[in-house]
């Protein structure tokens, strides 16, 4: 499969919400499924407790820039809504923030996805902010 480098986080991507599962891989090949929050075409935000986030940062502090912890990510979008596609792509945890007692956001930068991933979550983000658009 060709992958295709991910457009570079400017902080200036629309994220929608969004209610999926997605497999964390770690670099040890560790797998912990855990909640999407929202997603943007450059990254998506986990929402996760304290024993995922010391699996996923062991030292539980957000990643220092350039120490970022790299991951391969796994989740699927409709492209339609009866077809899933699945996306792998390659990230780095990038941010961590504490929103409740037990539940932390944990963000991921994509870096590189496989095939067309890129493509599928592009298209889906697109659609979903255009109902959003259209509900107000």
């Amino acid at each position: 499969m060709k992958n295709l480098a991910a457009k570079p986080n400017l902080r200036n991507q629309q994220r929608v919400d969004v209610a999926t599962d997605i497999t964390i891989e770690k670099p040890d090949g560790e797998s912990l499924t855990c909640a999407v929050a929202n997603l943007s075409r450059s990254g998506v935000m986990i929402s996760c407790n304290m024993q995922t986030v010391r699996q996923l940062l062991p030292r539980q502090a957000a990643p220092v820039p350039g120490q970022w912890i790299p991951v391969r990510t796994r989740f699927s979008v409709p492209v339609l809504p009866t077809q899933p596609v699945a996306i792998v792509a390659d990230g780095n945890i990038v941010h961590l923030r504490r929103v409740a007692r037990d539940e932390f956001h944990v963000g991921i930068q994509f870096a590189e996805f496989e095939g067309n991933g890129f493509d599928y979550v592009d298209r889906y983000v697109s659609t979903l902010l255009t109902e959003s658009c259209s509900n107000r």
